[in-house]
């Protein structure tokens, strides 16, 4: 069983943990991590997308970011992105090896498995820094069917209409753009 701290709007812990089921099923605030993992290929930029097993409780079978996941109760932002990696890719990262780009606050609302799904996060969203190799990767079975390399445009307009088999926040997109650009330089 997954507990969650309970979050105010600023992010702050409000004391209150409650567990995963209760807190989609009520729409609390809660923390969440997604990892955006990038390349250049031929000069375009691509990002790798992780296509979700049928079995999670929210948008089986739809595309998402590169890692994402669930801020464990008592745990920080960088701490879950970093188990993310391991759990969902197989990538042992450390906290230097993401590079933080800001939070944004999401809310959906949808009935998957037949039940109803109230989905409200803060999510932190984060850049991996290190070249991955698709062959190196290894898929957590219960959370990752398969991985591929999308051009980013095309991620980004998936995005912005809400396709259908996606599951992607136009917001952080739009954060990343100056980093894809090259408007915006890691340091």
């Amino acid at each position: 069983m997954e507990f969650f701290d309970i979050r105010n709007p600023d992010g702050t812990i409000t004391g209150e943990i409650k567990e995963r089921s209760l807190v989609h099923r009520d729409g609390d605030l809660h923390g969440t991590v997604h990892i955006f993992i990038l390349r250049r290929k031929e000069g375009v930029p691509e990002l790798l997308l992780q296509k979700r097993t049928m079995d999670k409780d929210a948008f089986p079978g739809c595309y998402d970011v590169s890692a994402a996941g669930h801020i464990s109760a008592g745990q920080d932002y960088p701490e879950a992105a970093v188990r993310e990696l391991e759990e969902e890719l197989g990538l042992h990262a450390e906290e230097e090896d993401l590079h933080f780009i800001g939070y944004i606050e999401g809310y959906d609302e949808e009935i998957f498995h037949g039940k109803p799904f109230r989905n409200h996060e803060l999510i932190g969203v984060y850049l991996y820094l290190k070249d991955v190799r698709t062959e190196d990767l290894i898929l957590q079975e219960e959370e990752v069917d398969e991985v591929c390399w999308m051009p980013f445009s095309l991620c980004l307009e998936k995005a912005e209409q809400k396709a259908e088999g996606y599951c992607l926040f136009p917001e952080e997109f739009a954060m990343v753009i100056p980093f894809v650009s090259g408007e915006q330089r890691l340091i």
